[in-house]
């Protein structure tokens, strides 16, 4: 994967980077030039470690690997602790980790299950990296303005049927709705945007039944899935120091929302 960006001697935290979009931000910084870069991780150490690997081809200098489970406040603070530690100035902090709840053990939960599970990882924790890496920043002296980068989704805003939208909807709006405060707070020391997919092929989406792939394809004016190589590419684009003017933004990746669906 190309990228214009323009990380040279960057550093960059990627969180929940152990796979699919975040493993692609991860090497995509990586092609970009990123000097150093941190992959988090919760369980998947193999992924992770695969991640480092793949940054590490692509021409990082230094890779960082740090597990925590971010519903565990300790070890959020850990995962800060360390991040600042190993790479010092940080000028690109994603959020990208999330619960999943469609695939695995996590899949067969009730209903409560999952959005407990999904609120405590996608939100509560979220927030909570957000404030104190945000905090950090504005105690710092910084050549370039940092950057910090949220995952939404693209239905969020307007809901879709099904227990899959009672789940995302709520919790995605929510973080989406910090993040255009976080905006308000802390711009112009610190740039804050999010990043919103549609349709993207990661592990539910690569199992996935027949309904669901032919509504992927079809609500998307490009007609397919998005790839993680396309989020990333949007998540570089909305973080590259050089786009200082990029502030308080939502960037849909979905090809386009096909009304005639």
């Amino acid at each position: 994967m190309s990228s214009t960006s323009s990380f040279s001697g960057a550093k960059a935290v990627i969180t929940g980077s152990s796979s699919g979009i975040g493993q692609a931000t991860a090497v995509a910084l990586a092609r970009s030039g990123a000097a150093a870069l941190m992959v988090h991780y919760r369980v998947n150490e193999r992924g992770a470690l695969a991640t480092a690997t793949m940054a590490r081809d692509a021409g990082c200098q230094q890779v960082f690997v740090s597990q925590a489970d971010l519903q565990v406040k300790s070890q959020r603070d850990a995962l800060v602790e360390d991040a600042f530690g190993k790479l010092g100035t940080i000028d690109a902090w994603v959020n990208n980790a999330g619960a999943d709840v469609l695939t695995g053990n996590a899949a067969t939960l009730d209903f409560d299950a999952k959005l407990q599970r999904l609120w405590h990882v996608d939100v509560a924790a979220t927030i909570d990296l957000a404030r104190q890496v945000t905090t950090r920043w504005l105690q710092q002296e910084s050549e370039t303005i940092p950057s910090m980068t949220f995952i939404g989704w693209d239905q969020a805003p307007a809901g879709m049927e099904g227990e899959a939208g009672q789940l995302f909807g709520p919790t995605k709006a929510a973080i989406m709705a910090f993040a255009g405060s976080l905006a308000q707070e802390v711009s112009p020391a610190i740039r804050v945007n999010t990043v919103a997919p549609g349709w993207i092929r990661t592990s539910w989406g690569e199992s996935t039944s027949d309904y669901w792939d032919q509504r992927a394809n079809s609500q998307s004016l490009m007609q397919r899935w998005g790839k993680p190589d396309d989020v990333a590419r949007a998540i570089l684009y909305a973080a590259d120091p050089a786009n200082t003017f990029l502030c308080g933004q939502t960037i849909q990746v979905n090809g386009g929302w096909n009304r005639k669906f």
